[in-house]
């Protein structure tokens, strides 16, 4: 095939395409190509009109990012439509689709002047259709290349989703800045919280590039994810070698792994250790006030941008879980960020701290990060972010939002989500989590008055900060279909349009994913979409009630998956009596006093307390009625019967959709939720014999249960 590139100076050129793709040679069924299978469309209207609007391509630039625009484009259009686009003359014809940046093609400039006004931000794009002289274009086109490879995927997008593509005017752009995904990869090759095989990145195969490097870097630019930090934030506990990225051996690695990104508009980060002076650089010390320690930074800086120029800057964890900080020397995380910041500064790079501290254990966990950062609100450099993980405790299925983001106006934040499910069920259970990351983001801090939402708070809007937005604890692995569980990657689609567009609806999100990946067949995409919905509250339903939390087993083999709540009294406070812990301010530990007067108030009262958060903040009576009008133990017992039961019922649905599916994925799913019926009938089991132990409360529906004391 042929296609034309229009360069600004008008010259005429004929360049081939080349499909680095290495999916298309990989079986449909295992589900490597993710949301980007490109199923022929068989709605032979719908057809019929992409194919008048989808003959030829137009490119108005040659570079990295506009050929990958190019590349996905022709694939996604030979794929759906059952041709290759093609370009035979000189002159542009009817059904031409036009790609490039505004500010660097005359030719969409002629066609749509003026339209630059339409766009905020350097990553949005708009998709227009347009009939000029009785012929047709479609011009995908935004203020940078990064912005039309957005709308590529987008205008595929609506492909995939049975859109109409007939008199298009759609202008789309990301609410937030940073849109980043974090890896816990470590370079031995092991994932920390890795569910899904082995980690994707071969460090000792690096600089070589493998085609698995090309289809992730695509999978991220498809949902506008426009950062990736590639290793673990623990980089030294547990014998742990992260810090080896900062040598000059592993700087030559990841600069291949950078070029690769860069075609697709993503920037890479690393997570570096707070003692690689001392480590590396072998400084008796890794002081932020200690001139040595802080040229030292400098020099390793500059190392890494003369052979990145595009480098996007560290994510650090200090001070916390063993990995070392600046308190060590008497200093504040304020002190220790701002001088490794000050070394990026002048590259334009972020230093990313993350907000996770604890280790006090005479202190409530909870309520441990804010005191460590609320001291430093407004002490931090312009180019230092605070990420902040979504809960006070430790990505539990459900927790209150962290109260540091109604704490620190004056601080760039970020909002850190975690699509691994470490707590949730690992790659055995289907937990789908866009409800959950909505309801967190909708969460209202009342910092600056009703309307202080989370969301606006991490996308800068609140209070106009210059570095914002969103991280997730990525879930990929060297799995055949990159998540464990097929229906994971529903997490990792959901995470990227989350980023994009917080006020998407979890519906709309999930239809777009059901539609991408099985296609637009009703009963699958009603059923399907059903499924994902309703999987986050069945999960809370048989594991952790009432926000009680960390109700499985700690560290070891298989951590944060077995039912275990017997070792986890500290978090619980269950006795015979009852069961929660007490925050509140009178005669628990005062945590309800970090949130803004209105949500202290309510968390406070045992009244106005949200039942499905009632056991993070109080401890109350097993005979205490909820809002339902059951008691606490008896929600317990039914909550827990149900959400086995919903697993039973979701089997059988998704055995019902076996003649649409294919065999391979189906079966796959199918042994899924098989196991995940096994596990929810331990837990249900293993809690609800705990509670009755020590409660010596019947279920009152006569259900067996057991009692060990009787």
């Amino acid at each position: 095939m042929k296609i034309k590139t229009i360069f600004s100076t008008g010259i005429f050129l004929i360049i081939p395409i080349i499909l680095m793709f290495s999916y298309v040679n990989i079986s449909a069924e295992n589900g490597y190509k993710f949301w980007l299978n490109y199923k022929k469309i068989k709605n032979e209207r719908l057809l019929e009109e992409y194919r008048n609007y989808c003959k030829e391509i137009i490119v108005a630039e040659d570079n990295e990012i506009i050929n990958s625009a190019r590349n996905e484009l022709v694939l996604g259009i030979s794929c759906m439509l059952g041709f290759k686009p093609d370009l035979t003359n000189d002159t542009v014809s009817s059904g031409s689709i036009l790609i490039g940046s505004y500010l660097n093609s005359p030719l969409i400039e002629k066609l749509l002047p003026n339209f630059e006004t339409n766009l905020k931000s350097f990553d949005g794009y708009g998709i227009i259709s347009l009939e000029v002289n009785d012929k047709l274009y479609t011009v995908i086109t935004g203020k940078t290349d990064q912005a039309v490879l957005y709308g590529v995927f987008n205008f595929l997008k609506l492909l995939q989703t049975n859109q109409s593509i007939d008199k298009l005017f759609l202008i789309d752009e990301p609410v937030n800045k940073l849109r980043l995904v974090n890896h816990w990869d470590n370079p031995s090759g092991t994932i920390e919280r890795g569910y899904a095989g082995r980690s994707i990145f071969h460090w000792d195969k690096l600089p070589t590039i493998e085609p698995r490097y090309i289809d992730y870097a695509r999978m991220l630019a498809s949902m506008g994810i426009n950062g990736c930090v590639i290793n673990n934030v623990n980089t030294v506990k547990h014998n742990l070698t992260g810090w080896k990225l900062l040598t000059p051996e592993y700087i030559q690695k990841m600069k291949s792994l950078a070029k690769i990104f860069r075609s697709y508009g993503v920037k890479l980060y690393i997570s570096v250790n707070f003692f690689s002076p001392v480590i590396i650089g072998k400084l008796n010390s890794a002081d932020p006030f200690d001139p040595s320690v802080i040229q030292w930074w400098k020099v390793k800086v500059n190392e890494i941008y003369s052979q990145i120029p595009d480098f996007g800057g560290f994510l650090v964890k200090a001070d916390s879980e063993g990995e070392p900080g600046p308190m060590k020397y008497s200093r504040t995380h304020a002190d220790g960020a701002n001088m490794m910041a000050e070394a990026l500064k002048p590259h334009g790079g972020l230093l990313i701290w993350r907000a996770f501290v604890y280790g006090h254990n005479d202190m409530d966990r909870a309520a441990q990060a804010y005191e460590v950062f609320k001291h430093d609100e407004g002490k931090f450099s312009e180019n230092v972010i605070i990420q902040i993980k979504n809960g006070p405790i430790d990505f539990q299925v459900r927790e209150p939002v962290s109260p540091l983001f109604g704490a620190m106006p004056l601080t760039n934040q970020m909002l850190e989500l975690q699509i691994t499910q470490e707590y949730t069920g690992h790659s055995t259970h289907l937990c789908y989590l866009v409800p959950q990351w909505k309801e967190i983001l909708d969460f209202d801090t009342y910092l600056n008055g009703k309307g202080s939402t989370v969301n606006k708070i991490v996308s800068g809007q609140l209070f106009n900060n210059s570095h914002t937005g969103i991280a997730g604890v990525i879930n990929v692995g060297s799995d055949s279909n990159w998540t464990g569980h097929f229906l994971a990657q529903a997490n990792t689609f959901g995470f990227g349009r989350l980023s994009w567009n917080p006020y998407l609806t979890s519906e709309q999100i999930t239809d777009e994913w059901v539609k991408m990946t099985f296609g637009s067949d009703k009963e699958v995409v009603d059923l399907v979409s059903n499924i994902l919905l309703e999987s986050w509250l069945t999960y809370e339903n048989y594991t952790s009630p009432l926000g009680v939390g960390m109700l499985s087993n700690g560290s070891g083999d298989i951590s944060h998956y077995y039912p275990a709540p017997e070792k986890r009294q500290k978090f619980h406070h269950a006795d015979k009596f009852g069961v929660g812990y007490d925050r509140t301010e009178e005669t628990g530990t005062g945590f309800v006093n970090q949130y803004s007067k209105t949500n202290s108030e309510m968390y406070n009262n045992i009244d106005t307390c949200p039942d499905e958060l009632l056991l993070f903040f109080h401890h109350v009576p097993y005979t205490h009625k909820l809002k339902s009008g059951k008691t606490v133990i008896q929600h317990i017992y039914e909550s827990h019967f149900d959400g086995a039961e919903r697993v039973f019922e979701m089997k059988k649905e998704w055995i019902s959709l076996s003649d649409k599916i294919d065999i391979e994925i189906h079966k796959h799913v199918l042994n899924k939720l098989e196991q995940q019926y096994e596990q929810a009938c331990l837990w249900r089991d293993t809690i609800n014999n705990f509670f009755f132990n020590l409660s010596g409360i019947p279920d009152d529906q006569g259900r067996l249960l057991k009692n060990n004391n009787f």
